[in-house]
């Protein structure tokens, strides 16, 4: 199963449970995920959601069967094929997805240890609340080439400094930092993390479900109203648009020649965090 869901009374737990590709994501997990959160959602007997990943990540962000896409889109591309709005379609339903931790009307946790980065940023920057191991790393890597940030939390989760430093190299934050930026709620121990998310899980389930909707909608909604859909379209449309640059074009080439990580190495090279971390 690509995601596990277990019930600790009034608390459900989502594990992300790929561990094998660092709970990379796949169509069957985001279709798993969305299930479970309106299941959590419309359940009397939840107040509260935690989501978390199973082994040594908590998401690397999206599985790319790059040979095979690669070489499909090489041949839309040749033929004139490439649709951007279909694209933009396509993205939009990941975002629907990861946008669902943000309309649940039950508090969403994100408990993150080890690696979270590209598509895996999108979705745990849509939980209420993000509690990190101090030692956990979050970015966005594609922001260098290939990519932009499509449900762009960071710009409303940071202050306009850090959101653009971050965007702008693509640059990761430890536990530790995102805490002292306030990304995070707190950053501990990776050994002491799950206890004290369950202990903040539970004091959250002490109050009535319906007081908890009504103050998550409020703090939601204040967001909503400075803009945040359209900046996520425009984000959507221009993670397509950047996966179809010159650039952007190259960067995948050299990735069906050489192979993902030899790309991703000789992206990160000047910053060396991501492609060090690629062939640890």
């Amino acid at each position: 199963m690509s995601l596990l869901i277990e019930h600790r009374g009034p608390v459900a737990v989502l594990t992300l449970n790929r561990p094998e590709k660092l709970n990379a994501l796949a169509g069957h997990m985001r279709r798993d995920l969305a299930e479970a959160l309106e299941a959590a959602g419309s359940d009397r007997n939840v107040h509260v959601v935690v989501i978390t990943g199973a082994g040594r990540a908590f998401c690397a962000g999206y599985d790319l069967d790059l040979g095979t896409r690669a070489e499909d889109a090489t041949q839309r591309e040749m033929a004139g094929h490439w649709d951007p709005v279909r694209d933009y379609e396509g993205m939009s339903r990941n975002v629907r997805v990861f946008m669902s931790l943000w309309e649940s009307p039950k508090p969403v946790i994100a408990q993150i240890h080890g690696w979270c980065v590209g598509g895996g940023t999108d979705m745990a920057l849509c939980a209420d609340l993000i509690y990190m191991a101090e030692d956990a790393q979050i970015g966005y890597p594609p922001a260098r080439v290939w990519g932009e940030p499509t449900s762009v939390m960071w710009v409303y989760r940071l202050g306009l400094e850090h959101a653009k430093r971050l965007m702008l190299s693509g640059e990761s934050l430890s536990g530790s930092e995102a805490a002292r930026l306030g990304l995070a709620s707190k950053a501990l121990p990776v050994a002491e993390l799950p206890s004290v998310v369950d202990e903040m899980a539970r004091k959250l389930a002490t109050i009535p479900a319906n007081q908890l909707a009504m103050s998550k909608l409020l703090v939601n909604q204040a967001y909503e109203n400075m803009g945040l859909r359209t900046t996520q379209l425009i984000g959507t449309f221009f993670d397509g648009i950047a996966r179809h640059t010159p650039e952007g074009i190259a960067w995948r080439d050299l990735a069906m020649k050489e192979g993902f990580r030899e790309a991703v190495r000789r992206r990160d090279a000047p910053f060396g965090d991501y492609g060090e971390a690629e062939r640890a």
